[in-house]
């Protein structure tokens, strides 16, 4: 019979007594835990829905999500999705870890890899105590402490045999030349520059702690935040909000990378600014003359009053209701006008617009303009200033009224006919 591994065994044992020791919050201690029973010896992959999880620790499922995060976030689990994006089904595999180690996220049962904390008795076969956790691999030979014999100081015995894995991870100081090497190296750097990045990046995000989120910014190299910073945007169009993690956990699992090529794609702008009377605000204006008036152009009892005194005419007052109210469209645009406030319209004029020409609100052409929309009953322009564009008319023109008829019919026929092309 095959004996059992004690040393994987030991690495799962290690972890979950970790996580008892550990300064999370309660209920995430709890949430671990419950985690914990559906993995493997070794601290591997489980796949637990979270129904499955409620469940067990009797907690609403927005506190198991949370906690999950706050895990998460804390490097106490690595969380992956299995499934694809558009499908039904989606399932989250966890995997123990140690906060602050294993950053490259090996798996639980790579070799060289063994437990921690106070474990079961190990094999007497020393080969069978491969493993996996996530912890500071076991030295190859054993940690022995000499004391002298009978106070002396040359006749030293062994007492006592220590367990590498009793200094849990969180208690073992990161000491190595390399680490010191490090650390010099990121103070050279300009760490008020890579900090100002972050804090432009984190303005983005808005989600999760920015203290985790600055230590997994910090963690990456200077090519992942530069891929970090031109994708983010992209990811934010593509990702739904429901779906946003915690900026530390987006941070470390490189999320960005999870975008399809074709969302990498800069958005077509559809919408702009239109300057008042310039070419493209004019020309949305005369597109929504052109339509049938929706505006309110009811009959109010004040209203009846003055036509039964005879002060004004039914007829009259409705086309000056159907001229003042008709078009709400046209009034938002005044309204912007009067305010001196950007109005923000759709581009798909912008093709069409292009030959009009700049009138002079002295002239006689713009004296036609305005007996355009006095015949159709239209509004005109409200304190229009000095050059206004209209479509452009036949210069030389004997009769201006059949002109600007001739020259808005035109426009308008030019709309439709893009429209149809392009349908």
């Amino acid at each position: 019979m095959i004996e059992p591994d004690h040393g994987a065994m030991s690495r799962a044992w290690s972890w979950r007594h970790a996580v008892g020791k550990s300064g999370l919050p309660p209920i995430t201690r709890l949430v671990l835990h419950t985690l914990g029973l559906k993995m493997d010896a070794t601290g591997g992959s489980c796949y637990p829905p979270i129904s499955e999880l409620v469940d067990l620790t009797g907690l609403d499922k927005k506190t198991v999500l949370k906690h999950l995060e706050i895990a998460e976030e804390s490097g106490w689990i690595v969380v992956t999705q299995h499934g694809f994006r558009g499908q039904k089904w989606k399932r989250n595999e966890y995997v123990a870890r140690w906060p602050g180690r294993d950053l490259s996220g090996t798996a639980a049962n790579s070799k060289d890899d063994e437990g921690g904390g106070n474990p079961p008795p190990r094999s007497a076969d020393a080969n069978t105590g491969e493993g996996g956790g996530a912890v500071p691999p076991r030295s190859p030979e054993k940690v022995v402490e000499m004391v002298p014999e009978g106070g002396g100081n040359d006749d030293p015995k062994v007492v006592e045999e220590f367990h590498q894995d009793k200094n849990l991870p969180t208690n073992i100081p990161e000491n190595s030349p390399a680490a010191g090497a490090e650390e010099g190296v990121l103070k050279k750097a300009d760490r008020k520059k890579i900090e100002h990045a972050f804090t432009l990046w984190f303005a983005t995000w808005k989600k999760g702690d920015v203290e985790f989120a600055r230590n997994a910014w910090f963690a990456l190299s200077p090519e992942d935040r530069t891929e970090c910073v031109e994708r983010t945007p992209a990811y934010l169009r593509w990702a739904k909000p429901a779906d946003l993690m915690a900026a530390a956990v987006y941070l470390k699992n490189h999320h960005w990378r999870d975008l399809p090529e074709h969302a990498l794609a800069e958005p077509v702008q559809t919408r702009g600014i239109a300057k008042v009377c310039g070419k493209l605000w004019m020309g949305t204006r005369f597109e929504a003359l052109s339509k049938e008036p929706t505006g309110p152009l009811h009959l109010t009892s004040f209203d009846e009053v003055r036509i039964a005194k005879g002060v004004v005419s039914r007829e009259q007052l409705m086309s000056d209701k159907r001229r003042d109210n008709g078009w709400p469209m046209v009034n938002a645009m005044r309204d912007h006008a009067r305010r001196r406030e950007p109005y923000t319209t759709s581009l798909a004029l912008l093709p069409v617009v292009q030959n009009f020409r700049q009138v002079h609100r002295d002239s006689d052409l713009f004296a036609a303009w305005a007996d355009l929309h006095n015949r159709n009953g239209w509004p005109f322009l409200e304190y229009s200033p000095e050059w206004v564009y209209f479509p452009p008319v036949d210069d030389g023109a004997d009769d201006l009224d059949t002109a600007v008829e001739a020259a808005l019919s035109l426009f308008l026929s030019s709309i439709n006919e893009g429209r149809s092309n392009d349908a």
